[in-house]
């Protein structure tokens, strides 16, 4: 029988969805959540991996566990990343700072919430490929539903200048752009092609090799942000590329080579799930 969830869980879900809508509202850094209630972002993914683990025999109540461990991960990292990064303005109150309501950076939110997810893992004994190809479905649609409440509250992360008859202004964002001026609505652009890989990741899920996916997840992920990167507004860091297409290279060649290594060892069957 399945039992319910238990409210403990519930209630620290609302909790960090909320404190990710107060930091985002605050303005600050690119953040992991926006005006749109992250509880949706939450809930999404929820619903997905609740889905997947009910196909794979698995407890339907781990959802609950897993997206609470992935978002208490997230704002950790997302705030530590963002503290890392701004160090200079945040050393001189580091506590204060540290409970701030502002300041939540992606890549932060994602390592640290991989973290927490990998940490549920090892504590549910659950160190298991077709678990990665999971959370990697979910991350992308999670990705998708978060942009989407970037573009609504205009919090900048939109692109550069832009003439092109879908450009728009974000004169009322938390940060606005200034009057008269268009730019590249990115955050719509990042929606839709992490919606698709979503789409498509969902639907290989027992179509190829435990692992593929989330291999998939990493090289296609990873090529779209660094991508986008070129018409957005990010500051380059080394040799001409922002933090984030450095970190989306890394991402590359993760799952470039993850893939290699599986192809080279059972050729182009290798992908395939009767080689498992």
């Amino acid at each position: 029988m399945r039992r319910n969830v238990p409210a403990a869980s519930t209630i620290a879900l609302d909790f960090l969805a909320h404190r990710a809508v107060a930091a985002a509202q605050s303005g600050s850094a690119p953040s992991i959540a926006s005006e749109s209630d992250p509880a949706s972002f939450a809930r999404a993914a929820g619903a997905l991996v609740a889905r997947r683990l009910k196909e794979l025999g698995k407890p339907v109540d781990w959802a609950y566990e897993i997206v609470f461990s992935a978002l208490l991960g997230g704002v950790i990292g997302a705030r530590g990343y963002y503290m890392i990064q701004n160090y200079s303005q945040v050393k001189h109150d580091l506590l204060k700072s540290l409970f701030s309501g502002s300041g939540l950076v992606w890549y932060g939110g994602a390592i640290g919430g991989a973290i927490g997810v990998l940490l549920w893992m090892r504590w549910r004994k659950q160190f298991e490929l077709r678990m990665f190809d999971m959370c990697a479905t979910a991350l992308a649609l999670g990705y998708a539903i978060g942009r989407i409440g970037c573009q609504v509250s205009g919090d900048g992360d939109y692109g550069i200048r832009s003439s092109l008859p879908w450009a728009m202004g974000y004169p009322h964002g938390t940060v606005p752009t200034p009057p008269g001026v268009r730019v590249q609505p990115t955050p719509i652009y990042e929606t839709v092609s992490m919606c698709l890989l979503a789409y498509v990741l969902w639907h290989l899920r027992d179509r190829v090799r435990p692992g593929v996916v989330f291999a998939l997840y990493l090289l296609l992920s990873g090529l779209e942000r660094f991508l986008v990167e070129f018409i957005r507004r990010n500051k380059e860091v080394l040799l001409g590329l922002t933090a984030p297409q450095l970190e989306s290279i890394a991402l590359i060649a993760i799952g470039s080579v993850w893939l290699f290594l599986m192809v080279r060892r059972g050729g182009v069957a290798g992908l395939s799930p009767t080689m498992a």
